[in-house]
């Protein structure tokens, strides 16, 4: 176990007063659930067992593969085909440049949670830890069911397209593993009009009519809804303030199904008042399942072309758009709220500079009926880091219900992740901590210390129907 005194994360890691640090001694042990994720479920069906530190931590990793890059690593060392062990090297070496990035603070977490390791990761460390980690690797409290054990994972929310025949979640459902895998339905290639739409359409059930569309997207939710899904997310650039009639629609439907491939030159309004119309319809069903609808807004994907066409989508060159979504997510809540139709809904921002707008279009629909049922999610992607996530609950805070949140989520394809709730753990009970401590509080830690254990998992467990 390579170790170094003192240790860079310590007891004490974030929190800064003894209010803090008692606070998070009150939620530090609460089962973790995250709802929505990116792991493989075929490696969960399989408890699969990494061969090494490398395949667990950066196959698949476009965080660390943009700091790479930035740091002046050849791609053949980050998506290329350089053996593990190569690739962990210049991982290794480009750490030490990423202080004040999140990054250091997560693989030093990491790190020293799953494999016990206290030293810091570095070209000089990187055999060592390496070896290590890899022998660690191969026990079964380390496969991919062990490493979320050990973080006290009880529900992890998959992603998954309406296409997938789910039978990954049906061997981890029949299986003796405790903790719960629940598939999201994420139909996000049905209603965005695109040069690839049409190709997806005869995967999902070659659709002649805009109501036949409509009809097998509702089939798909009933399947996934037996599977145990009860969460959608729908991943857009933005919300449009554009509404068509299914008559409309279908005439929109059928322009885009006869131009191919070309469909997604078509006029934008045209595409944008499908999507509203799809999304709309795709709500009705949610709020009639008791489903959450998660919406995670603008992200401008695939932004360097060559990468796009070597490596394909989702290897690290995505990055904050700065698109407008006040009046489409009105339009949208509002439609589905006329007919009382609006499930519990989740909007995530990526733009920090629109999380004032975001905090408070929420709070327009709430009803009175559900405690948080409309949530301004957490600070998700380049948001999930420190500031990120103060920024965020100090919104919420000011200008909703902070002690309603839902809490964190880790969003990540990686099976090390799960230390990033402790992350947020520690930081919330700093914020409120700090709080006490400036007098702006009162010294009341039963029951701050309860609001903090709600928002670490108690309001996630009653926002969900998951049965846990």
């Amino acid at each position: 176990m390579p170790q170094q005194s003192p240790p860079f994360i310590t007891d004490d890691f974030l929190l800064s007063n003894d209010f803090s640090r008692s606070l998070y001694a009150q939620v530090k042990d609460l089962p973790i659930i995250d709802y929505h994720n990116h792991l493989p479920p075929v490696q969960l069906a399989g408890n699969h067992q990494f061969a090494n530190i490398t395949q667990v931590w950066l196959y698949g990793d476009h965080y660390k593969w943009r700091a790479m890059r930035a740091n002046g690593v050849d791609e053949r060392f980050i998506t290329g085909d350089a053996s593990d062990w190569e690739k962990f090297e210049k991982w290794a070496a480009t750490v030490p440049y990423t202080l004040r990035n999140p990054l250091y603070h997560w693989t030093h977490l990491e790190l020293q949670r799953y494999f016990d390791v206290d030293v810091l990761l570095s070209p000089d460390t990187a055999r060592e830890v390496y070896d290590h980690c890899t022998r660690v690797l191969a026990q079964k409290s380390h496969s991919a069911r062990g490493l979320l054990d050990q973080m006290n994972v009880v529900l992890v929310g998959t992603t998954d397209d309406p296409t997938d025949d789910l039978r990954h979640h049906e061997t981890l459902a029949a299986s003796e593993w405790s903790t719960k895998v629940a598939p999201s339905f994420r139909p996000d290639k049905a209603l965005i009009i695109n040069e690839n739409w049409n190709d997806y359409l005869q995967k999902l059930g070659d659709p002649g009519s805009y109501g036949e569309l409509i009809q097998q997207l509702e089939a798909r939710v009933d399947y996934f809804h037996t599977r145990g899904c009860r969460v959608s997310d729908q991943g857009l650039e933005q919300l449009f303030g554009v509404l068509a009639t299914p008559a409309e629609a279908g005439k929109i439907f059928n322009e885009a199904r006869s131009l191919g491939a070309a469909a997604g030159a078509m006029e934008e309004t045209k595409k944008q008042a499908f999507q509203t119309a799809v999304l709309l319809e795709l709500g009705r069903m949610y709020h009639a399942r008791g489903w959450v609808q998660q919406f995670h807004l603008g992200a401008l994907r695939d932004n360097n072309r060559r990468l796009l066409r070597e490596l394909g989508n989702d290897v690290g060159v995505d990055s904050i758009g700065d698109f407008s979504s006040a009046r489409g997510l009105s339009l949208l809540l509002n439609a589905l709220d006329e007919t009382d139709q609006l499930a519990r809904t989740i909007v995530y921002n990526l733009n920090p500079a629109d999380n004032a707008v975001f905090a408070t279009m929420m709070g327009n629909f709430a009803d009175g009926r559900i405690p948080g049922k409309m949530q301004f999610g957490s600070g998700w992607w380049y948001n999930d880091q420190l500031d990120g996530m103060r920024e965020q609950m100090n919104i919420l805070s000011n200008m909703g219900l902070l002690s309603r949140f839902v809490g964190m989520l880790t969003d990540s394809r990686s099976f090390l992740s799960f230390p990033r709730h402790e992350y947020f753990r520690r930081l919330l009970c700093e914020l409120f901590g700090r709080d006490i401590e400036n007098g702006l509080l009162p010294a009341d830690l039963d029951w701050t210390g309860k609001i903090c254990g709600d928002i670490c998992y108690e309001n996630a467990r009653e926002y969900f129907d998951f049965g846990l």
